[in-house]
């Protein structure tokens, strides 16, 4: 298969595999390292597990959801609405839809959904940073 064809199939690219996997996941590692020490330091305190548990099971979730989504696109059944998508990415599910919008190609491409993910990113790190080392001062505000 030639590489003009491989990009032309959805899901598809040169070799199948993700391109710059190395940044990625270091990027990967980089976001989910302040949710994790701030889940584990909740759970390690005796305060809730919640978080922990929460950022798990529902990025397994939302991982799966955008492989059905995915698989629904390209046999033109029913699609999971974009606003399902970005309520479990809220509820913690952002890191299992992060790697499955790498794995599957897809949601990568439309701007304002990613515009919308991102948001909700960076709320998620702004709301650690809070909590680990800013006392929840951010919080208290609202």
């Amino acid at each position: 298969m030639s590489d003009s064809s491989a990009r032309n199939q959805p899901g598809r690219q040169s070799g199948g595999d993700i391109q710059h996997l190395r940044l990625k996941l270091l990027v990967f590692a980089i976001l989910c390292a302040l949710p994790l020490i701030g889940s584990m330091s909740l759970w390690l305190r005796g305060v809730s597990p919640i978080p922990l548990a929460a950022y798990g099971i529902v990025s397994v979730l939302t991982f799966f959801l955008y492989w059905n989504d995915k698989r629904s696109a390209r046999i033109d059944q029913r699609r999971t609405p974009e606003n399902v998508l970005h309520a479990l990415e809220f509820a913690g599910g952002w890191p299992g839809a992060l790697l499955a919008q790498q794995v599957f190609r897809h949601k990568t491409r439309k701007v304002s959904y990613q515009l919308v993910f991102w948001i909700i990113v960076l709320l998620h790190q702004v709301f650690w940073i809070d909590m680990l080392f800013l006392g929840a001062n951010l919080l208290a505000l609202f």
